[in-house]
């Protein structure tokens, strides 16, 4: 049981590179910064908070949280899932990512919540903002 203890626990140690941004920004922006988790909610730090470093950091990780979710839907949920016989093994494999994409979603809120600048496991390193 450890042993899978160690490996979530290294699966969740991702880049925190909240020293990066000012504290003030952090306190003033968490509501923007947290709607970037909502699905395509994250239009709206990019929007209305495009001044705010901590906002765009968590509006970049929402973009790709959101796009890997519209992909998963897409693909295994509705195309594959359409295969004979195996089919109904792209809809489980669906389900499945679709719950921890869900996770990955309140990982990034509790991390606006606790004033972080912390990357989403897997996903996190990808930046499409500037």
């Amino acid at each position: 049981m450890s042993d899978l203890n160690e490996k979530v626990e290294e699966f969740l140690n991702t880049d925190d590179n909240t020293a990066e941004y000012d504290s003030t920004d952090i306190e003033n922006n968490k509501l923007m910064a947290a709607l970037s988790y909502l699905g395509i909610l994250f239009l709206i730090p990019m929007l209305a908070a495009k001044d705010s470093k901590f906002a765009r950091f968590h509006a970049n990780q929402g973009i790709v949280l959101f796009i890997t979710n519209v992909l998963n839907g897409v693909i295994l949920g509705t195309a594959l899932r359409k295969l004979p016989l195996i089919g109904w093994a792209f809809g489980i494999a669906s389900s499945i990512i679709g719950v921890i994409l869900f996770v990955f979603a309140i990982l990034g809120i509790i991390n606006v919540v606790n004033g972080r600048a912390k990357e989403l496991p897997l996903i996190g390193n990808i930046s499409l903002l500037k």
